[in-house]
Formats: C-alpha cells, structure tokens, sequence
C-alpha cells in the first residue's frame, strides 16, 4: 500500500516508541499452539495439494493498464503496475455475504478482511479517483495500490493472503466475510469498505496491504487507528480493543513468517498509529490495517510473490486474529 491517495499520505513525525513487540509477543504464548494445529491441518506452508482442504482460491489478476509506470518515489497513488497475468478461478463469495462456518472455537464470531484495493481499479482511474467523505476530510475513493517491479500487483497479493485468511478462520468456525473478492470493477471506496465491517458487526476487521516505499526500506507494519472525534468519525471506542487486536497480530506475524518489523516505520515495534486513513476513521468495530512487507524492495520482493510465504503471512494474521478474540 502507498502512502498517497485516499488512505495513504505520509505519516506524521512521531516521537520513537520505545515499547518493545515482545510484549505482544509474550502475551501471544497460549494461542500459538492452537494456531499450530490449524496450521497443519490446512496443509503446511505451501498450502497443501490442490486439492487439499486450506488451498485457497486463486486470485484474479489485474488487466493490463494503459499508462507505463513511473520511477518509484515512495508515492504510490500515482502509479500504475502492469500485472502478471495469472490463470484465475471464480470468487466463492460477495462483498458482506456470509459463508456457512463450520464448528469450532470461533463459531458465533464474525471477521471482516479487506483485500486492499481491487484489480479492476487500473481500468476506473475515473471512479477511484472521485472525493469521498472520510469523517475529517475528502479523500480519493481508493487507489490502484503498488506492485513488485517485476509487475506483481499489490491487488492480487491481497486477495491470495485474504483468500488463504478465510479457510483458515473457517476452519476455526468463523464466519469471514470479504469487502471484495474480484467480483466488482473497482473498489470499494474507502469509506464503503467501513461500512462494510461495521454493517456485519464484526468482531475484528483487518484490511491487508503491502507497501511500496523505497528498496532497502523493508519488513512488516500493523497500523492502528488513533483517536479521532471529528465529522462522522469517532475512534475513541475502538482504539484499545484496536491496538489489542494489532499487538497480537505483530507478534504471531513474527513468529510464524520469521519477519521483523519494519526499519522504516514504528521504530522497530511493528506498530503504527495514524489518524488520516478513512479506513480507520470511519470504523466501529476494531479494525487494523496489515502491510505485509515492502513490494520495491528484492528481498521482501522475493517472500511476497511465494506462495509458502504468503500462507505464512495468512497464518500469523490469522492466529493473531484467534489470539484476540479468544482473549
């Protein structure tokens, strides 16, 4: 995910935080043999075969855009990756619509996941670019997100991780819903993907991303909402079982990709506050936003376009997500 367009201006300057992630991590010990067994039974880091219970639904891939893609400068609205092309299978399910969960430990609990950006947005540059109301200002309905330099776009990346979240929390007995899964043209704008979690009353929502910041800049950030009471936003109520809900997913995403935080945000605790993501703002129920690693950098490059990798990234999202809920 950039950091220009409609939830992605730069952060503000902060005063370095000095609260280390093994905190989050301490308080992650006894869920992460639960994840462990959900883990194996969905197939290991590959996935499983194909046609193993945990193989996730292929991602749609974008169409080509119209526009080369400009020299990378850490402003990732403005730029238009030309995506892999890749063989796709039909979406299993609408934005906001229930999948029948199965029993388990999660059953009654609602998960909202948010693949960020959308495929199709190359093609809608007009749509996407409109003003929507994000409670303390207009921002741009969404953007196309960043890719690898190798063309590996960041809409394709979401929705695999997303796809690959959903078996896994399905398994637990879960109900997860997706705010799109390659089945519209573009979006949803920002504030609609709100809405979205905030209409299924969801328990935790938590929208995935991968930066596109500058090489050598690498590893993961969980961005968590502050606190903001202006217009039609209002995050006090959501802040602390928010930043509860981030904490744990930092520190099973650790554990389980073997990732560090990022060198280049949250000061080395994996941990990042904004109040200018609409995303955020706009939300009722706990809600964080995942960026998974940096797609302009080689060696995060390498782990994000591997699918071993990418069910990792699932699984200590998940497990986190699990860790939350069950307290």
């Amino acid at each position: 995910m950039s950091y220009v367009g409609p939830d992605f201006e730069p952060s503000p300057p902060r005063r370095p935080r000095r609260r280390p992630l093994t905190v989050a991590l301490a308080a992650l010990v006894p869920g992460a043999l639960l994840g462990w067994v959900v883990y194996e039974a969905v197939g290991g880091p590959d996935g499983g075969s194909a046609g193993a219970v945990g193989t996730p639904v292929s991602s749609r891939a974008p169409a080509s855009p119209t526009a080369s893609e400009p020299t990378d400068s850490g402003n990732d609205d403005a730029k238009q990756p030309s995506p892999t092309p890749a063989t796709t299978a039909p979406a299993t399910s609408s934005p906001g619509t229930s999948v029948p969960a199965a029993s388990g430990p999660l059953k009654g609990k609602v998960i909202v996941i948010d693949p960020g950006h959308n495929p199709g947005n190359f093609q809608h540059t007009a749509e996407i670019n409109r003003k929507v109301n994000i409670g303390t200002n207009w921002k741009e309905c969404d953007t196309t997100g960043t890719s690898t330099n190798a063309g590996y776009a960041e809409a394709e990346f979401t929705l695999d991780v997303a796809h690959r979240m959903r078996t896994l929390l399905q398994a637990q007995g879960a109900t997860v819903k997706l705010t799109q899964d390659g089945d519209r043209p573009y979006g949803p704008c920002v504030d609609e993907r709100a809405r979205i979690g905030n209409a299924a009353h969801a328990d935790a929502v938590v929208s995935v991303h991968a930066d596109g910041s500058a090489a050598g800049n690498r590893g993961f950030h969980v961005i968590l909402p502050g606190s903001v009471h202006a217009g039609a936003a209002d995050t006090r109520p959501i802040v602390a079982p928010s930043r509860r809900l981030g904490e744990r997913i930092a520190g099973n995403f650790v554990r389980v990709t073997g990732s560090a935080p990022s060198n280049y945000i949250g000061d080395g605790t994996g941990l990042d506050t904004r109040t200018d993501l609409g995303g955020l703002n706009l939300s009722t129920v706990p809600k964080v936003f995942v960026e998974c690693g940096n797609m302009r950098d080689s060696k995060d490059e390498a782990l994000l376009t591997s699918g071993a990798w990418r069910q990792k990234a699932a699984q200590g999202i998940s497990e986190g997500i699990v860790s939350f809920l069950r307290g």
